[in-house]
């Protein structure tokens, strides 16, 4: 567990560090896997901002807030990132039903690369990976895939149990492939 505060264009102070810290603490106690969080504390002319970061558990929680005093703009921000949490939780909770029922599968990636100077048209695997398919819906799988920095993901659809593939696009939209029915 981390928490983070960065000052920007102020002088840093203990006390209004201190404040922003325990304000998080607060939010912490709802998430499971809490990982790090980021607070920075900012005036730009007569505003000051609040913006907050929050890695937990696949989760990415973001909330910016700005008013003429710095502890309020804390406060409204934390407000608006304890609703994020809570909401997420409600999602997750009323998710964890459907995949705890299945088990995750494992799925074998293969990479393939032609090597043209042999004269062989057959690819050669070049890379083999593993990947646990963990079962979850497609709103969870864009979540993790934004959170893991991966091209892609594969999982499990919780919603049609098969096996699918989530990728980034070269213009930042996701692509989904799965499987024809039978």
């Amino acid at each position: 567990m981390q928490i983070s505060v960065t000052f920007r264009h102020m002088e840093p102070s203990e006390v209004l560090r201190n404040y922003a810290i325990e304000r998080v603490k607060k939010v912490k106690k709802f998430l499971e896997g809490f990982a790090e969080a980021n607070v920075t504390l900012s005036i730009e002319k007569f505003r000051h901002i609040a913006e907050v970061n929050i890695l937990a558990n696949g989760a990415k929680i973001v909330g910016q807030e700005e008013t003429n005093d710095m502890y309020s703009a804390i406060d409204l921000v934390m407000d608006k990132i304890e609703k994020q949490v809570k909401r997420h939780r409600e999602k997750v909770k009323d998710k964890k039903s459907v995949s705890n029922t299945r088990p995750p599968r494992t799925v074998g990636i293969n990479i393939l690369s032609y090597d043209r100077s042999e004269g062989e048209n057959a690819p050669r695997i070049i890379k083999s990976e593993r990947h646990l398919a963990k079962p979850m819906y497609l709103d969870e799988a864009v979540m993790q895939l934004d959170v893991l920095d991966n091209e892609f993901l594969v999982f499990t659809n919780a919603e049609s149990e098969t096996i699918n593939v989530l990728y980034k696009r070269k213009d930042g939209d996701y692509g989904l492939i799965e499987p024809e029915p039978k």
